[in-house]
């Protein structure tokens, strides 16, 4: 007779197996990009609010990065050199600044995860709107128990019971992949 095997183990080595595969993607991606790994989550962050609509400041990409402001302001110098971002006036603030992406930064990032995305939704697909929402706050969880200062991030993710839940599987895989 053989032992079921334990499902909590079982969860996290998923969840280890999950991260080691997104890391070696990013890690591809920012050797096509010719980016390191900071730079790297910085572009991801544009694209998740560029996707929402949201301008990004340079403070705003400190904080998201747990950078000081001296190193990110020499990290958007090298993003601005390789042609990834641009430094625009602020939509609303005349004194301030936002940092947007380029097209080629943005085509290239998508030519390189746009078919892991599509696998991803398909994937998600074959789950219902209950067991996405099930998954979304175990991965929540998850986050906020090694890394409690992404709290406020992982706020704005589907929470089973919560009102604003993601009404598809697009949005949760994109949030999943793309944000971090």
């Amino acid at each position: 007779m053989s032992e079921q095997p334990d499902p909590v183990r079982s969860a996290l080595l998923a969840l280890r197996t999950l991260g080691d595969a997104l890391d070696r993607m990013h890690g591809e991606l920012g050797d096509d990009m010719a980016m390191n790994l900071t730079d790297l989550r910085a572009l991801r962050m544009m694209v998740e609010w560029e996707r929402r609509g949201t301008a990004v400041s340079p403070h705003e990409l400190a904080r998201h990065l747990r950078i000081s402001t001296a190193s990110t302001s020499k990290m958007i110098d090298r993003l601005v050199v390789a042609g990834h971002v641009e430094r625009r006036p602020h939509p609303t603030d005349r004194r301030a600044r936002v940092v947007v992406l380029t097209d080629h930064s943005r085509k290239t990032f998508y030519q390189h995860v746009g078919g892991h995305l599509d696998v991803m939704r398909g994937i998600a697909r074959d789950y219902d709107e209950t067991q996405l929402r099930y998954i979304a706050e175990f991965m929540t969880r998850i986050a906020r128990a090694v890394d409690p200062a992404s709290g406020a991030r992982a706020a704005e993710a589907p929470v089973v019971g919560d009102a604003v839940v993601e009404r598809n599987a697009h949005a949760l895989v994109e949030t999943m992949f793309v944000a971090g």
